[in-house]
């Protein structure tokens, strides 16, 4: 197997390849990941997308991609088709796509940190290259929940001056005050920096927002918590539609001070109902294990784990 500049080659190449993770993503995570598919291919034909590729007799059996952001790297994708070889020969060759991008990252000039979350590679399967490198790893969950099965009410009323809207354009600014608030010390921030910083937070809202990253934006299931007494927003939570009949979860998060008021959970019931309304089938989020009381207030609400992953993380 060779490893080739992503660069050299287009969508007609990548093609048969992106249709098997289609696949995947579907069958893994209930997830219809054509919108970002059908991106990536955009991309490699216009010859931009940094990455490599896995050849053998002239055909591509596996690619990764890696976006640059500033001082920062991001590893975007990683595949390598299941036909045609064994689980240790696809391991092997997931691993020398991966080895390529770390070293390539790591050795870019001004490049202080590398972020990668390959949410369709289970807990383990992708640890030792990056272990070498250096990287920390966070254990994260994908939850879900069917939207069929009754919904646990919050277990405390809303406070009077708070009311909950659906999300407007006018909230766009405001939320990634409320982001950055929300992750201050958080293990999340670790995790993703962008969380870190308002300009950060905003980046992560366009990304959201604005592209098919995390699937489509649904701004009818997505809301945000509003005190009246401070005429302020404290608290959001983002919905995307990741297949026609499921709802992801992208953020939900309130103001520190409002931490304990029951907002998290009222936002949750919400969006339950918007989607079962529309007739989705049901909804998920992910979650950093270590963040154990999220974990188990999601579990409480009847959220139960549907597939485990890693995130890696490097800083000078």
């Amino acid at each position: 197997m060779e490893i080739l500049d992503l660069r050299h080659f287009n969508s007609h190449d990548l093609h048969p390849v992106v249709e098997e993770e289609i696949a995947v993503w579907k069958s893994t995570l209930h997830w219809d990941y054509r919108a970002s598919a059908d991106m990536i291919l955009r991309y490699a034909d216009s010859r931009i997308l940094p990455g490599f590729t896995a050849i053998e007799r002239g055909r591509v059996h596996g690619y990764t991609f890696f976006v640059y952001e500033g001082p920062k790297g991001v590893i975007g994708d990683l595949f390598v088709e299941n036909s045609d070889s064994t689980y240790n020969r696809r391991a092997a060759v997931e691993h020398e796509l991966l080895e390529h991008s770390i070293s390539t990252l790591q050795q870019t000039p001004g490049l202080r940190r590398v972020e990668a979350q390959l949410l369709i590679h289970g807990t383990g399967e992708l640890a030792e290259p990056f272990a070498a490198a250096g990287f920390r790893c966070y254990r994260r969950q994908f939850l879900h929940m069917p939207l069929a099965e009754s919904y646990t009410p919050p277990q405390r009323p809303l406070a009077a001056e708070i009311e909950i809207h659906r999300w407007t354009e006018a909230d766009y600014q405001p939320a990634a005050s409320i982001i950055t608030a929300a992750y201050r010390g958080h293990i999340d921030s670790d995790v993703n920096d962008q969380y870190r910083t308002v300009a950060g937070s905003l980046r992560f809202l366009n990304n959201i927002v604005r592209f098919p990253g995390c699937g489509v934006f649904d701004p009818s299931s997505s809301f945000v918590a509003f005190d009246r007494r401070t005429n302020s927003r404290v608290g959001l939570l983002l919905c995307s539609r990741v297949k026609n009949d499921v709802g992801h979860i992208t953020q939900v998060c309130s103001l520190p001070e409002y931490r304990h008021a029951g907002i998290g959970e009222h936002l949750l019931r919400y969006c339950y109902a918007d989607l079962a309304a529309r007739r989705f089938s049901e909804m998920s989020l992910t979650v950093t294990e270590e963040n154990t009381r999220a974990l188990a207030f999601y579990r409480r609400l009847g959220f139960q784990t549907l597939h485990t992953f890693d995130g890696f993380v490097w800083e000078q």
